[in-house]
């Protein structure tokens, strides 16, 4: 039952089908969701209480969105949850697992809770996201629902490598002629913003092409980016083989940006966020938000924001997975006052000049909860308390707290 869509056989994906139908998203849903419809439907008509463990993942990211309408097309709701908790099976070969607990009918209940550990909270609603919150659903977006700038990928190379550069590479290039370096651009993803790795591309955009024709060492590595292309069965890329000097898929600002991995440790508090400039070539694996002024850091790199994506954000494996359009795209924005945007902005920038203090350490050492310096802690809880402030929250409210009201916010930014 604990089987997801990228583990799943043929079999249990048509099973799984067959029992959801034409419910969209139907194919990202884990294997246990089957049991949920299965018993909505028995119980049809029935005071009738069912509940099961589950993976936690289908109260996360892309899953939940399609879990919350199979809830609501069987007519049935919540009635208590038990939050994420690690499930250590007595088998030989032990499995570990992080699991809900979900119990729902088809009437309403006259008590309902939500367990966290050991503590019972009561509540009036439960939504699919395990939160004391109305019941909205949480889906992908391509626009903001707010006035601030719009969110993208790096730029994707569809190269099978060839415009990518290590070391020796690079190396090689330079001593064919220093001169290629104009050539030659920093390139990184979200491993190389956090971990400090280096690695460049040949970036040819804008270039004439008589200046690189000279080069023996880019015209082989455009040769075969060309052949990689036109290999491919898929439409696009074959296109991509007129233009095998370019990137496949160019979104470069020419302005300095926000850089976010797309993937980071669940282990952190906080995802480490960057300003990157222009002459980096930012890649798919990072998500980049061009113009973005030192408000947007502050808020975007807040526990409000961090609370946020620890519950609308899907996983990979346990690693919180950021999406643009489903964790930036669907936030609620403060609305402060210029005071208040101010405070921001100098909480923000005091994390950079924390940061700052260790020039010699990669972010994800300053962000390991182990190693993180102190100056660097005070200055998040700074900008925490200057964020709080901007939505008028009170600094004792819990992070389950914290995101109920953001859901609350966005159910009246979106129901117009």
């Amino acid at each position: 039952p604990f089987v997801g869509k990228k583990e799943q056989t043929k079999t249990q994906k048509a099973d799984l089908l067959k029992v959801l139908g034409k419910l969209k998203g139907a194919g990202n849903l884990d294997y246990v969701t089957g049991w949920y419809a299965i018993a909505s439907r028995m119980i049809a008509g029935k005071q009738t209480g069912v509940a099961f463990v589950s993976t936690n993942s289908i109260t996360q990211g892309e899953q939940a969105p399609s879990f919350g309408k199979l809830l609501e097309s069987e007519n049935v709701t919540i009635r208590f949850a038990h939050r994420t908790f690690r499930w250590d099976s007595e088998a030989n070969e032990k499995a570990h697992v992080h699991c809900v607990i979900i119990g729902f009918g088809n009437d309403a209940a006259a008590e309902k809770a939500i367990y966290v550990n050991d503590e019972k909270l009561s509540c009036s609603n439960i939504n699919v996201y395990l939160l004391d919150a109305p019941s909205v659903i949480i889906e992908s977006r391509t626009r903001t629902i707010c006035d601030v700038p719009q969110i993208s990928y790096g730029s994707m190379p569809i190269d099978d490598g060839h415009l990518i550069l290590d070391e020796d590479a690079r190396d090689a290039l330079l001593a064919e002629n220093e001169n290629n370096n104009r050539f030659i651009r920093n390139y990184a993803g979200g491993a190389e913003l956090l971990k400090n790795k280096a690695r460049w591309c040949i970036w040819l955009h804008g270039c004439a092409p008589a200046e690189y024709k000279k080069s023996r060492f880019i015209m082989e590595r455009i040769s075969l980016t060309q052949k990689f292309r036109q290999s491919s069965s898929r439409p696009q890329t074959l296109a991509l083989a007129d233009t095998p000097m370019l990137f496949g898929e160019i979104r470069q600002p020419s302005t300095p940006m926000l850089a976010i991995p797309k993937v980071s440790s669940e282990r952190r508090r906080y995802i480490p966020i960057s300003y990157v400039n222009p002459e980096t070539i930012i890649n798919g694996s990072a998500l980049i938000i061009p113009d973005a002024d030192m408000y947007i850091f502050g808020v975007l790199t807040s526990n409000v924001h961090m609370a946020w994506m620890r519950v609308v954000a899907g996983r990979l494996e346990t690693r919180y997975q950021y999406s643009g359009n489903v964790v930036y795209n669907n936030f609620p924005w403060p609305s402060p006052a210029l005071e208040q945007r101010q405070k921001i902005e100098n909480t923000a920038q005091g994390i950079l000049d924390a940061r700052a203090l260790y020039p010699d350490n990669t972010l994800a050492d300053l962000y390991d909860p182990l190693t993180m310096p102190p100056e660097l802690r005070k200055a998040h809880d700074r900008n925490n308390a200057a964020v709080m402030k901007a939505y008028g929250f009170p600094t004792s409210m819990s992070e389950a707290e914290c995101v109920a009201a953001l859901m609350r916010m966005y159910q009246e930014l979106t129901s117009n």
